[in-house]
């Protein structure tokens, strides 16, 4: 008896832990971005084929960005930046759950499974992704507040994804790469890449530019950067900093 007691206080003392994902609990407070901020364009790349996986990845169910209130609310405040200057913020990924987040790990850990290498990561060698940071068991994304995404100009198309089209290194010139409306930030999105760091001295001086009115609205706003990605932003004030979340992406 003593011992189930002891079994007992353990799961209790692991289910009050920090760090653990809520299963298929969605709260109240998250929104659909398109409600908040409608002018935002939404190229979800995981909801698609066009990503380092190359197929949609599990738990994305409808091409929606979810986040936080306060996430959503606080990217509007950079999209009434923008849209004086003739631009727009276009996300990438939002919300993500901790399901897709697993669908990576496995693709990461399957060393046959390179579709997608030439463009995405030609430089890095797929068993290395864990220990170089690109691939991990969790994501900021997962907590609700964090998003990835970038500038184009208002009124501009996002292209269509041709699959059948040649794969190019994402970093090689934008005129080059597979076609994205985004301003040019030196790499494309998703690029396993030193380049893609926000502070790399290698990209041109548009480029940078670009990057520092992206992060300067961000951080404007109450975001923090990540030093290994120009695109990703988490709100430095998240509501749910300790928790994963493993609800589906939908409506």
């Amino acid at each position: 008896m003593k011992q189930l007691y002891a079994l007992l206080a353990i799961i209790s003392a692991v289910c009050s832990a920090k760090n653990l994902w809520a299963d298929d609990h969605r709260p109240k407070d998250f929104v659909n971005l398109n409600a908040i901020a409608p002018e935002i364009q939404h190229d979800l790349r995981y909801f698609y084929d066009h990503n380092f996986v190359g197929r949609r990845i599990d738990g994305y169910n409808a091409p929606v960005c979810l986040l936080t209130g306060q996430a959503a609310q606080a990217l509007k405040s950079v999209e009434d930046h923008l849209l004086p200057m003739g631009l727009t913020l276009k996300v990438y990924d939002c919300y993500r759950p901790q399901s897709a987040v697993d669908d990576f790990a496995r693709w990461a850990k399957n060393l046959h499974s390179m579709k997608m290498r030439t463009e995405f990561y030609p430089e890095v060698k797929k068993d290395q992704l864990f220990n170089d940071g690109y691939i991990a068991y969790r994501s900021g994304h997962s907590r609700g507040s964090t998003v990835d995404l970038t500038i184009v100009p208002a009124g501009s198309k996002i292209p269509t994804y041709d699959p059948k089209r040649r794969q190019i290194n994402c970093t090689s010139p934008a005129t080059q790469r597979a076609p994205d409306n985004s301003l040019d930030f030196g790499t494309g999105f998703d690029c396993f890449s030193p380049l893609s760091h926000p502070d790399s001295q290698d990209v041109s001086p548009q480029q940078r530019a670009n990057r520092l009115l992206l992060q300067s609205l961000m951080v404007q706003a109450g975001f923090k950067p990540l030093d290994t990605e120009w695109w990703h932003f988490t709100l430095e004030k998240e509501p749910y900093p300790d928790i994963y979340f493993n609800f589906p992406v939908e409506d």
